[in-house]
């Protein structure tokens, strides 16, 4: 997301600073130049020498791929760094931030057909879905930074798909449909928002948004079996055979969850959170980011098409 933060902000003419670890792989900016900046969101000394100077900070560093790290990195990267990222925006006078959420801070549907909007509250144990909960804490920062005076608020993107994403957390999908491994689709489903349409939502988040307010960033609502049978058309793959009922995946993860003591601080009750996710219908509603921020709704076919595109002129796929 942050590539394509940057990418929206050179399009509309701003001089960008981007924030790199020294470790960081910076093939998501190919073609882009802007200043680099060495820093750490744990790190806020940093984090005030690069912000020296900037307007506007967008916040975008978190740990995403929950299923493959560790609870403490987890909570670190996302509460303490959003915390960091705050207190370093308020001691360099940057004049707003716009912190990069996720839908996940909107709990889950407790009705049939139910598309959240941003009125929705997570309704999750924290030990069930700790990406969730880091996300709602790191909100809650937010929270507490704007009854502080400061001018900060959210967007929270749904499922990511698209460009200079190189990390595969969500382009996955399309490496393993391409693979002829999908045999089988969940029974949920999930809102699809393109790479493209999140870099420049986050930028009219900026010009336009209301402080203290979230937006939705989301294109398209698709069932699990329909998503994977999108993507092979698009990337040539195996579209699924069948999608697993929707009572047969809620009782699988039940009684899993009810024969093997999982402890919640492990990376096996983190994939089971995941799976039990993939069986819901996951849809949202980003007509709050449309009407007032302009965001353009992108299809799902169109988000896949532009990361199916990018990967193979880098040479990932």
């Amino acid at each position: 997301m942050g590539a394509n933060i940057v990418e929206a902000l050179i399009a509309r003419g701003y001089t960008v600073s981007a924030l790199r670890r020294e470790s960081s792989k910076l093939t998501a900016l190919n073609d882009l130049e802007p200043d680099m900046v060495v820093g750490d969101i744990m790190d806020v000394d940093s984090l005030r020498s690069a912000m020296g100077g900037c307007k506007l900070v967008f916040h975008a560093a978190a740990m995403s791929q929950y299923w493959r790290s560790s609870l403490d990195l987890l909570y670190q990267s996302n509460v303490t760094g959003t915390r960091n990222v705050l207190e370093a925006a308020r001691a360099s006078g940057v004049e707003r931030v716009v912190v990069t959420s996720s839908v996940a801070v909107l709990g889950i549907p407790t009705r049939e057909r139910e598309v959240l909007d941003e009125s929705a509250a997570f309704n999750w144990a924290p030990g069930r879905f700790h990406y969730g909960h880091s996300k709602l804490l790191a909100e809650a920062e937010v929270a507490r930074a704007v009854a502080n005076g400061m001018d900060v608020l959210c967007v929270n993107p749904a499922t990511v798909i698209g460009r200079r994403d190189v990390y595969f957390v969500s382009g996955e999908i399309l490496r393993t449909v391409r693979r002829g491994l999908t045999w089988i689709a969940p029974a949920g489903g999930m809102g699809i928002v393109a790479a493209e349409a999140v870099g420049l939502g986050h930028v009219l988040a900026a010009e336009r948004g209301r402080s203290g307010e979230r937006y939705i960033l989301n294109g398209e609502n698709l069932a699990h079996a329909d998503f994977l049978a999108l993507v092979a058309a698009v990337v040539g793959g195996r579209s699924p055979c069948f999608a697993v009922p929707k009572g047969a995946s809620r009782v699988a993860v039940a009684l899993v969850r009810g024969i093997i003591p999982f402890d919640e601080r492990s990376r096996a009750s983190s994939v089971l959170s995941q799976l039990e996710l993939s069986g819901l219908r996951m849809y949202f509603d980003g007509g709050k980011a449309e009407r007032e921020l302009g965001v353009p709704r992108m299809s799902a076919r169109a988000a896949v098409e532009d990361a199916w595109t990018w990967y193979r002129r880098e040479g990932l796929l």
